[in-house]
């Protein structure tokens, strides 16, 4: 056989294999179930809707969800919680009120670091703040969100280290928790995931 037909039938071979396999791959693709890995890292009012707001998301359009909470994150995943918000070093949260006359809720309260350091209580303020405006937004409390995540099977994953380094017990946090693990354990999922988002 000369070697352009051997050639040609080798590039005919050639392409209806690629166009074979393209096809099988994107049947399982579609037939694969997305994996969304959340690394959780802040333990703030306002730094605890972002996580719990995706994994529910992802779980309702039919992902699997693992959320790693490490560092402060981990308060987030404690039985009792007790979430505040800190507007100090927080340039990007100018607050409105939540009350008043409409110029005065129209107002974007820009206050000085100094004056939020120096004014006692002030953290107490802005999360008592913060808390209204959510409750007037018809926005979920993060305790509702929590709840929601675990009655849609959120994979909760505590860090060890991190338990270990506060010094906090076990029996304080929910026992949902599926598994207390490290930054290894933590990589695998992420390695496996189609989408793993820092927060």
């Amino acid at each position: 056989m000369p070697n352009d037909i051997i050639s040609a039938n080798a590039e005919h071979l050639n392409q209806w294999f690629d166009e074979r396999f393209a096809i099988r791959m994107e049947g399982w693709r579609k037939n694969q179930t997305p994996m969304l890995a959340l690394l959780v890292s802040r333990g703030t009012l306002d730094g605890a809707y972002p996580p719990f707001i995706i994994a529910a998301t992802a779980k309702a359009l039919g992902w699997d969800v693992t959320m790693f909470c490490t560092f402060y994150g981990l308060g987030l995943l404690k039985k009792r919680l007790n979430l505040k918000i800190s507007a100090l070093g927080n340039p990007a949260m100018p607050m409105k009120m939540p009350f008043g006359p409409t110029w005065l809720r129209e107002i974007e309260w820009n206050m000085p670091n100094l004056v939020m350091a120096a004014v006692p209580g002030f953290e107490n303020l802005a999360t008592k703040l913060m808390r209204e405006t959510l409750r007037q937004k018809g926005v979920a409390p993060i305790e509702e969100l929590r709840a929601m995540c675990l009655e849609m099977e959120v994979n909760l994953m505590a860090c060890q280290m991190t338990v270990d380094l506060f010094g906090w017990k076990k029996e304080d946090f929910i026992p949902e928790i599926s598994e207390w693990a490290g930054a290894a354990t933590f990589l695998g999922v992420a390695r496996d995931a189609d989408v793993c988002l820092f927060m």
